[in-house]
C-alpha cells in the first residue's frame, strides 16, 4: 500500500468494492428516486430510495421472501421470483404514489434478460416509469417460468393476481 504524506485513502466502501460513487453521483443528479435492485442466488431484494443528505431514505421495500406467503412454492432467486417481485415493489410504490424511478443495479454487470431487468419488468407492469432497453428485458416465456416447469406459469398468474386484489 502507498505511504505519504500525499497518499489519499479510497473511501471505505469504495475499498470494500461495494459502491461506485461515479455512478451513485449520475443516478443521484436525475432527482428522481432509485429503484434498487439487489440479487443473490437465493433471492432478490427490490427498494425504492429517496436521497437525502443524512441518509438515503427507503420509501418502498420488497423481498422475494414476501412471496412464500402468498403461495410461491419454487426457489426464490430466479426470473419469475425477481420478476413478482418487481411487480410487488411496483405496487407498493403505486399506492404510496411513486410514479417514476431511474434503474440502480449497483456493480452487477447489465446482461440481456438477467434477474435485475426480470424486476425492472415487473416494476413497469405495475405502472411506474422507469428508463429502460427494450433488448435487455428478458422474454415473456422466462418471465412465466416457463423453463422452470409447467405448473410455473399458472402459479405467477394466480400471484399476481392475489397482488391486485389487495
Amino acid at each position: 500500500m502507498a505511504q505519504g504524506p500525499r497518499y489519499k485513502v479510497a473511501f471505505r466502501r469504495r475499498r470494500e468494492g461495494r459502491t461506485d460513487y461515479r455512478q451513485r453521483a449520475r443516478l443521484l443528479r436525475a432527482r428522481v428516486p432509485r429503484a434498487v435492485v439487489r440479487t443473490s442466488l437465493r433471492h432478490t431484494s427490490v427498494q425504492i430510495v429517496d436521497f437525502d443528505p443524512q441518509g438515503d431514505q427507503v420509501l418502498v421495500t420488497a423481498h422475494s421472501r414476501e412471496l412464500v406467503e402468498m403461495g410461491w412454492t419454487k426457489a426464490t432467486g430466479n426470473v419469475p421470483a425477481a420478476y413478482l417481485t418487481g411487480y410487488l415493489a411496483g405496487k407498493k410504490a403505486k399506492a404510496k404514489g411513486l410514479e417514476e424511478a431511474v434503474l440502480d443495479i449497483g456493480l452487477k454487470v447489465p446482461s440481456k434478460g438477467a434477474t435485475v431487468f426480470a424486476a425492472l419488468k415487473g416494476m413497469l407492469d405495475a405502472g411506474m416509469k422507469i428508463p429502460h432497453g427494450k433488448e435487455v428485458l428478458p422474454s415473456k416465456e422466462r418471465l412465466a417460468g416457463k423453463h422452470i416447469g409447467d405448473d410455473v406459469e399458472k402459479m405467477v398468474q394466480d400471484i399476481k393476481k392475489r397482488m391486485e386484489a389487495n
